[in-house]
């Protein structure tokens, strides 16, 4: 669904993201782990078009293959990669009810449906449907920047760190929405500090060391090894 090909990001003279590649099949979940620093949020970023990045990024929807060089974040939007970034990022002087509808900003139909199932996934958001979402939790504005995402009726969500900042019941909590909202169809590449946990709902992974792939493979495979045991899992 998602092919990345020699992608390189740099930030002056230095080399965040250094020609790496990497794809992420439909229906599945993806993760990228590493340390502080290694290029998971610049690889993100790029796929995103929120930065300047080189190589290639291609999407395939429906048997469509596209190019994504040069194409704007909205249209990418558009086509179906949705990113939740890093921090949430919610608009704090907005309410929640209007926090998702931008979610939807590119769309013209009806939305009804799309709440239910925000809804459905996070009843908490809908008891603070109008509460300005500044006031929220952690947790809930995490919630609530998953929600705007799925609002967009994205085809591949990017989650940068969602479980970042958040108390252990709440981590298990995301990490299981997480995977519902794959159940439900959405193929997911997850950005992810907490390695134990993203190993464990993850198919694949790869590991990121300064701007580079050091390790792939199914993610039960590298869950059992002893250098991302030493490196992420405290082995």
């Amino acid at each position: 669904m998602l092919r990345v090909t020699g992608l390189e990001v740099s930030y002056g003279s230095i080399r965040a993201v250094q020609g790496i590649d990497f794809d992420v099949r439909e229906g599945e979940i993806v993760t990228l782990i590493g340390a502080n620093g290694a290029g998971k949020t610049s690889t993100l970023h790029a796929l995103s078009g929120l930065i300047p990045s080189t190589g290639s990024v291609e999407l395939e929807i429906d048997g469509n293959r596209h190019n994504l060089r040069g194409i704007a974040p909205d249209l990418r939007v558009g086509l179906g990669l949705v990113q939740v970034p890093e921090g949430r990022r919610v608009f704090g002087n907005l309410s929640v009810r209007d926090n998702l509808l931008l979610g939807a900003y590119r769309r013209k139909d009806d939305l009804t449906k799309d709440l239910e199932n925000v809804f459905r996934l996070f009843p908490r958001l809908k008891e603070r449907l109008n509460q300005r979402s500044s006031t929220l939790s952690g947790g809930e504005q995490q919630m609530l920047a998953i929600g705007r995402a799925l609002m967009s009726r994205p085809r591949i969500l990017l989650l940068d760190e969602p479980s970042m900042g958040l108390a252990p019941l709440l981590v298990r909590e995301i990490f299981r929405i997480i995977q519902a909202i794959n159940a439900e169809g959405v193929t997911i590449l997850l950005v992810e500090q907490n390695a134990h946990m993203a190993l464990k709902i993850a198919q694949r992974a790869f590991v990121l060391e300064t701007g580079k792939i050091a390790l792939s493979g199914p993610a039960d495979e590298l869950a059992r090894s002893e250098t991302v045991k030493r490196a992420y899992l405290g082995g």
